[in-house]
């Protein structure tokens, strides 16, 4: 995997859940590395299922204070570019954030799955964090196994999922398929911070995690 090669960040397109709520991206988890990929001088390619802008969950909306702090993230969002365009090109790594709208665009969708599987084939780091692993599900790797199985994987669990009152909402529980699927779960306890790197995944519990996540993903890269 050439070492110019750019970053990309595919975000859910998706802004409604089973039942009607709105959803979509966690903004935070979207920001906070896009600023730490920015600051390390990584090229970045923003792309989603549909392209176009992207919806945030309202329970994300950021203060006052982070708006400034995100501005050229938020403005990335705006008009981002449909995966059907770029998935096929070369990237150093893919990174997936959350917020619950991944859970309904992402798994079993063959171009998430195809640039993830390309990405992984070429020696590409990926890398995942929150609700972002449901983009994992349907990714095998090069031996045609689920690319989770027998690798450590931290995810939004079950528990956060009762938490937050969603788990009878969800179409699946995140944690529990990626167990069967073979994954060994590392997670921690409910909303705290964790971050785990198994070779080139590099896979994030929750919202908190987003900054932990991000900086595992650029020693994956060899990026100081």
């Amino acid at each position: 995997m050439a070492d110019k090669a750019p970053l990309l960040m595919l975000v859910t397109s998706a802004s409604q859940m089973g039942q009607g709520q709105q959803t979509g991206l966690w903004l935070e988890e979207f920001a906070v590395p896009y600023l730490a990929f920015r600051k390390a001088g990584i090229e970045l390619v923003i792309a989603s299922p549909r392209g176009g802008k992207i919806p945030v969950d309202p329970n994300s909306i950021p203060t006052d204070e982070q708006k400034a702090q995100w501005q050229d993230a938020i403005a990335a969002l705006q008009d981002t570019v449909p995966l059907e365009r770029v998935w096929e090109q070369d990237y150093r790594a893919v990174f997936v954030p959350g917020g619950h709208g991944t859970m309904f665009d992402m798994p079993d969708n063959p171009l998430v799955a195809g640039v993830l599987e390309r990405t992984w084939a070429r020696g590409g780091v990926i890398s995942a964090v929150c609700h972002g692993p449901a983009a994992l599900v349907g990714v095998r790797d090069e031996n045609g196994v689920p690319l989770v199985q027998n690798r450590k994987v931290a995810c939004f669990t079950n528990e956060e999922e009762r938490e937050v009152g969603l788990d009878e909402v969800m179409p699946f529980l995140l944690e529990t398929r990626l167990a069967e699927l073979g994954a060994e779960l590392h997670n921690k306890a409910k909303f705290e911070v964790q971050t785990v790197t198994d070779g080139r995944l590099v896979t994030g519990q929750n919202p908190p995690s987003s900054q932990l996540t991000a900086e595992a993903v650029l020693e994956a890269l060899h990026i100081k």
